[in-house]
């Protein structure tokens, strides 16, 4: 118990693992702020300017411009979160490699 109370505290000493949560959270921090801004005004589009989103793409069509936007949104997030996994088992995940192998 004591060797692994020895552990935590170098590796909480350890200014890489600072630098690993802070360029962490920061990270997910802008993401998620540019995912709540973008459906914050899907959300303001819909209660301000419903008219926007309900116009037909075409003549022919009943579809909506609220469709594909409602979409772009849904695939901005999977974007979004792929960007995330990618960075995480890429530059997150060597950080805590090598903050882990130097504690062992």
């Amino acid at each position: 118990m004591e060797q692994y109370n020895e552990r935590y505290r170098r590796i909480l000493g350890d200014p890489r693992f600072d630098e690993l949560v802070r360029k962490r959270g920061r990270f997910s921090a802008i993401l998620s702020a540019l995912m709540l801004s973008l459906y914050l005004l899907f959300i303001l589009l819909i209660a301000f300017a419903p008219h926007l989103l309900g116009t037909p793409l075409g003549r022919d069509t009943v579809i909506t411009w609220g469709v594909p936007v409602g979409i772009g949104l849904i695939l901005i997030a999977i974007i979004l979160t792929g960007v995330y996994v990618r960075r995480a088992n890429g530059e997150f995940d060597r950080l805590t490699a090598e903050l882990l192998a130097e504690v062992k």
